[in-house]
């Protein structure tokens, strides 16, 4: 997605895992809910037949939710890249944005450059970043356990 794991997320299996079951993350001390740790059990093991789904969120503050179904299973084709992205719509929002409603105003107050806070959004967010970047070749799958060590550890 673009982001840095450096907010709390979880995967929920089941059809459209709401919360208070199993979640698929970062353990936390939080009762409510019972956590697995996504370094220990592979995402892709409730995943196995056309129709699965399975929620993603991720920043509980700003609750980006991602709807994730397998639609098929199909044989590998020999010199193609996998996992991969087919489509998609509109650049990751950046970290920290506000969620739907902060992002809205992020991008109305980006195209209009008299809003009075245009130039320090401009200013904050990243090089090159426009809401309407996407182009699914350009996709890039990180190998999650560097993408951990990188969160998590200072030393990485």
């Amino acid at each position: 997605m673009g982001w840095w794991d450096s907010h709390l997320h979880a995967f929920r299996p089941g059809r459209g895992g709401s919360r208070g079951g199993v979640e698929i993350g970062i353990p936390t001390d939080d009762d409510y809910t019972e956590v697995v740790a996504g370094w220990e059990v592979p995402v892709v093991e409730h995943f196995s037949e056309a129709g699965d789904r399975m929620l993603y969120e991720y920043d509980f503050g700003d609750s980006w939710e991602h709807d994730i179904t397998l639609l098929a299973i199909e044989h590998r084709i020999k010199g193609q890249k996998y996992p991969q992205c087919l489509a998609g719509e509109r650049a990751c929002p950046p970290e920290d944005c506000g969620g739907v409603p902060g992002y809205e105003r992020l991008v109305a107050a980006l195209l209009d450059p008299d809003d009075e806070e245009h130039d320090d959004l401009t200013e904050w967010i990243p090089e090159g970043w426009g809401p309407e970047l996407f182009k699914p070749s350009r996709v890039r799958f990180d190998n999650p356990t560097r993408r951990w060590k990188r969160a998590f550890e200072e030393s990485y």
